[in-house]
């Protein structure tokens, strides 16, 4: 068995890691030892955590964890958001021009990651484009939350539909994953940690990876570190 951190975007994804992630993964010999919100600052010798818009103090924690833990059984992987990502990230200014192409964007921005962090035990990961994108794998999934609500889901399935996959709905500020959500329902805004592991949970680890192909790549690699 092998350990695993992972450093989560914030309580969102902390959640849909310990509720989805962390049972599979354990089938698989790899242990999830870790979830931590990425940190956004460090004052006074406290780290604050979760989102934040720059990258150093994100890569300083990072890379304190791995001195902390040397063993080469153990791991550390994030689950940050594509949309909005943080200022100062390796390759972003780089990226630009794979921006026609999300997923050759995505996977570069990763290997930029991973090079700045320096680490073999680094697994880097970013959602395309945020985390929301897994919840239109099955828009009818949102029942479980709201009654009275197939006007609302035939509007999310209708943007669903309209992509290859869910993980190509766009980044713009009113047109990524979660303002979607929240335009066709304004009550997800304030109930995301909550409501949004909880619908995943719901359409589960094997829809999710059959429609989002960057996760189900992501999640392979996870499920071999103890091979």
């Amino acid at each position: 068995m092998v350990r695993l951190y992972l450093f989560a975007e914030g309580s969102t994804e902390e959640a849909f890691a310990d509720v989805l992630l962390k049972p599979h993964l354990a089938g698989h010999g790899v242990y999830l030892h870790g979830i931590v919100q990425v940190a956004h600052a460090r004052k006074r010798g406290k780290v604050h955590r979760g989102g934040g818009r720059y990258y150093e103090p994100m890569r300083n924690d990072i890379r304190r964890f791995l001195a902390q833990e040397k063993a080469a059984d153990v791991y550390f992987t994030t689950m940050i958001d594509l949309y909005a990502i943080h200022a100062g990230f390796p390759g972003l200014v780089e990226s630009d021009n794979l921006r026609h192409d999300p997923l050759a964007r995505v996977e570069a921005l990763e290997r930029a990651f991973a090079d700045n962090i320096g680490d073999p035990r680094f697994v880097p990961y970013i959602q395309l484009h945020e985390f929301e994108a897994v919840l239109f794998c099955d828009p009818g999934s949102f029942r479980l939350h709201y009654e009275n609500c197939d006007r609302q889901v035939q509007g999310l399935r209708s943007i669903a539909d309209a992509h290859a996959s869910p993980e190509l709905i766009d980044d713009g500020p009113q047109t990524a994953p979660s303002k979607r959500i929240i335009a066709e329902v304004p009550s997800y805004e304030n109930a995301k940690p909550v409501v949004g592991p909880e619908v995943a949970e719901l359409i589960g680890l094997e829809t999710i990876r059959s429609k989002c192909p960057h996760f189900a790549s992501w999640l392979l690699r996870l499920e071999g570190l103890a091979s």
